[in-house]
């Protein structure tokens, strides 16, 4: 029992922890081994210390012992001069050659045909033989011919002032255009309330519902040159009052007279608003 005590007392930590286990486990290894270890690695960082301390040293005694040695120059001040200014030569700019003389373009002549206005011929009348001739003429049996006066025409008397004649011109009517502005209204035989009265009284108020109550349309027809009526038309709201107000302005057969424009018939849009009561 005394012998198992002092083996046991012998025996390292690792060996009692890792006793009756495989020491052959990496944590038992390394247990054993971690001072061997820190021993050489501090050892090896003093050495690096060292090195990396002393290095500069070395560097800095290697730089001194390769440098050359200095050499000493004089140097002797003098005085220096003082540089003379350069003078640079202005050079005045010549001034620019006078621009040439402009050429005159030639004139052309323009010539204008300017009638010459007549002019009277000055009257040339010859005058009498004087006096003193008359009186040397001697008169004698022989008939001799005298001088001849010539005999003075008076020019014919100028022309009087022409009565110039004016025409007026009408303007041209056209027979196939409708008109809307004349200068004579285009009329019903017995006037507009005659045409009124027919168109009442041939109007037919049954094909209206007859409570339709106030209704309006604007008949507009065109009276032709010969009287008679065409193109006729109502503008209305209620289309049956439309068609019965076409078909009674169709029926009455009188003709108009026809409008005029410079007392020539022409082609005539009449308008006539249409108005009833239905109740």
């Amino acid at each position: 029992m005394a012998e198992d005590n002092a083996y046991k007392s012998n025996l390292t930590l690792d060996e009692i922890v890792f006793e009756n286990r495989n020491k052959a486990y990496g944590a038992y290894d390394l247990r054993t081994s971690y001072r061997s270890v820190l021993t050489k690695s501090f050892i090896l960082g003093t050495i690096l210390f060292l090195v990396a301390a002393i290095t500069p040293f070395v560097i800095m005694k290697i730089k001194q012992m390769n440098a050359k040695e200095a050499t000493e120059v004089n140097a002797n001040l003098i005085d220096i001069l003082p540089e003379e200014p350069i003078i640079e030569e202005v050079v005045e700019d010549e001034p620019p050659p006078p621009p040439p003389p402009k050429e005159e373009e030639p004139q052309q002549e323009v010539i204008q045909n300017v009638v010459p206005e007549p002019v009277k011929a000055p009257k040339v009348e010859t005058p009498p033989p004087p006096i003193t001739k008359q009186l040397e003429t001697t008169t004698g049996l022989i008939a001799q011919e005298g001088v001849k006066t010539p005999s003075y025409t008076p020019p014919p008397p100028p022309p009087g002032p022409t009565k110039s004649t004016t025409v007026e011109v009408k303007p041209q009517v056209s027979e196939t255009q409708v008109y809307t502005e004349v200068e004579q209204l285009a009329e019903f035989p017995g006037g507009i309330n005659s045409f009124r009265s027919k168109v009442n009284s041939s109007f037919d108020t049954s094909v209206m519902d007859g409570d339709e109550g106030t209704v309006k349309t604007e008949v507009t027809f065109v009276v032709e040159r010969d009287g008679s009526i065409t193109d006729v038309k109502a503008n209305g709201s209620n289309k049956d009052f439309n068609a019965e107000a076409i078909r009674t302005v169709k029926s009455i057969k009188n003709k108009w007279a026809p409008a005029k424009i410079n007392g020539q018939s022409v082609r005539y849009r009449f308008r006539m608003p249409l108005t009833m009561q239905f109740e």
